[in-house]
């Protein structure tokens, strides 16, 4: 072998040691380790950490709540060194199993999170057990957020960090919400690398409030959608438009600093769909006739919802024929189902003009085939005024019983009708019908001395000579006794 030939196998092996002293194993437990991943297989991801040896996670803590793996090969992961054994480097995310007081010093001064089972509730508080020790986790503590029903953490393996440990391990504090803020704050930092403000994302509503539904856009990041961004229909509650668990498109509104720290997100729903007055035009016109909800009633009419996010006004003067309605609930309460006729629709101002009374029709244009004079019928009382009772006969139809009509109603049965409330079933008679003028004049029948009286004037008149009126009119009748009278007279 040449001289120089025997001078680079020299430089090759010092090369040689020098590659390896570097790649000694100078990893301990403990250490939080950033690496890559190098390979996966059925129940393990193998990941290189600078170190002759590859370490290796269970795969099980790399998957989402769906089952699925969150990494692939050649993404750097940031990982606990948990123990070294077999050859191999034992990652984790979190330590966990049974340790002594040294490897709890030890994740304490690494700041290194321990996994922990909520065994039960202890007053002001969570019982934990870490590494096979009982720890305190303060209920400020298990979350990030308020606690409402501290039940629903008991039976769960989580991680802690440990904030407090003395007496050899017998007085051990550990929080979970540290952990938290930190996985947000890498999530939200991710989360702006790749979202911005107008993008629309996918979401999982994860709670609902009073004020809106908090959904979340990545893992650990939620934002807030606020109730008036739910839906383009109105809402009472949040639970009318979303549920929980549901996955749904969300419209980035805003991204802007939170006054505790952290950052604040606001969502829209409905902003994420198509506005409904974009083909309002092309789905509607002016004597449609649709069917709609009553969403809300006003001084001045009622507001009815005839498709998602697109309502109408039915103005007082257009829900009833035939009578003055001064109040929207006469006619129609929230929540009913009404038929309304579209009388206008201003696409550019975002109104649109229903009826009531055009939808049912004018009810006295056929009201010949329905009432007849002389007829009896049932009525709705509808008010008691100075010119008499007025009944409600048919839809959009009120008729009046005058005050003198009703006088001359027997005893019982007038003293019923002027006890009558607003709402009451009344019978009464109908004596004229003047459609044109939209007029029903209504009798409660005679008494029997009302009944008695015609006949008598007609008996002195047959005495006299005198036929009785044919008319009816009090006039006429006033003639004819006067010339009965004359007659009598001799005159």
């Amino acid at each position: 072998m040449s001289d120089e030939a025997k001078k680079d196998g020299e430089d090759f092996a010092s090369m040689f040691e020098a590659y390896e002293a570097e790649m000694q194993d100078n990893v301990r437990v403990g250490d939080k380790i950033s690496g890559t991943v190098i390979s996966i297989d059925g129940a393990g991801v193998f990941v290189g950490v600078g170190a002759k040896r590859d370490g290796v996670v269970a795969r099980e803590e790399l998957l989402d709540e769906n089952g699925e793996l969150t990494v692939a090969v050649g993404d750097t992961v940031d990982l606990y060194v948990v123990g070294m054994s077999g050859g191999e480097i034992k990652l984790s995310k979190a330590m966990g199993g049974r340790g002594g007081f040294e490897q709890l010093e030890q994740a304490k001064a690494n700041d290194m999170p321990v996994e922990g089972k909520v065994t039960g509730l202890v007053k002001g508080g969570f019982s934990v057990q870490v590494m096979g020790k009982r720890a305190f986790c303060p209920v400020s503590q298990i979350d990030d957020r308020f606690v409402e029903n501290p039940e629903e953490y008991v039976g769960k393996t989580l991680p802690f960090l440990i904030i407090k440990l003395e007496q050899g391990g017998r007085n051990l504090v550990v929080s979970r919400r540290e952990i938290l803020a930190r996985e947000k704050a890498e999530a939200m930092t991710a989360f702006q690398e790749q979202v911005k403000v107008g993008d629309v994302v996918e979401g999982t509503v994860k709670r609902l409030a009073d004020f809106g539904a908090f959904i979340e856009i990545i893992p650990g990041v939620e934002g807030l959608a606020h109730i008036s961004e739910l839906s383009w229909s109105r809402v009472d509650k949040p639970s009318e438009a979303v549920r929980e668990g549901e996955v749904l498109p969300v419209k980035v509104l805003d991204i802007a600093p939170a006054k505790k720290g952290g950052m604040k997100i606001s969502l829209s729903v409905k902003q994420a769909q198509q506005n409904p007055w974009e083909t309002a035009g092309e789905r509607f016109k002016a004597g449609d006739k649709v069917t709609g909800r009553v969403i809300r009633l006003a001084d001045f009419g009622a507001f009815v919802e005839i498709a998602p996010g697109l309502e109408g006004l039915v103005h007082l003067s257009e829900m009833a024929h035939g009578r003055r309605v001064m109040k929207a609930d006469e006619v129609v309460s929230a929540g009913q189902e009404v038929t309304v006729s579209i009388k206008d629709i201003d696409l550019e101002r975002h109104r649109i003009s229903l009826s009531i009374k055009d939808a049912e029709g004018d009810p006295w244009l056929e009201l010949a085939s329905t009432l007849s004079v002389g007829q009896e019928i049932t009525g709705t009382a509808e008010s008691f005024g100075k010119f008499g009772l007025f009944v409600t006969l048919l839809p959009g139809v009120t008729g009046l019983l005058p005050k003198s009509k009703l006088a001359q109603a027997p005893k019982e049965k007038r003293e019923a009708l002027e006890r009558a409330k607003p709402g009451d079933q009344v019978t009464v008679f109908v004596d004229e019908i003047k459609p044109a003028e939209r007029k029903i004049t209504l009798g409660a029948g005679q008494s029997e001395e009302a009944q008695a009286e015609p006949k008598d004037w007609k008996k002195h008149a047959k005495a006299a000579g005198v036929e009785a009126p044919k008319g009816g009119g009090m006039n006429s009748l006033a003639d004819k006794l006067a010339q009965a009278m004359r007659a009598k007279n001799g005159e």
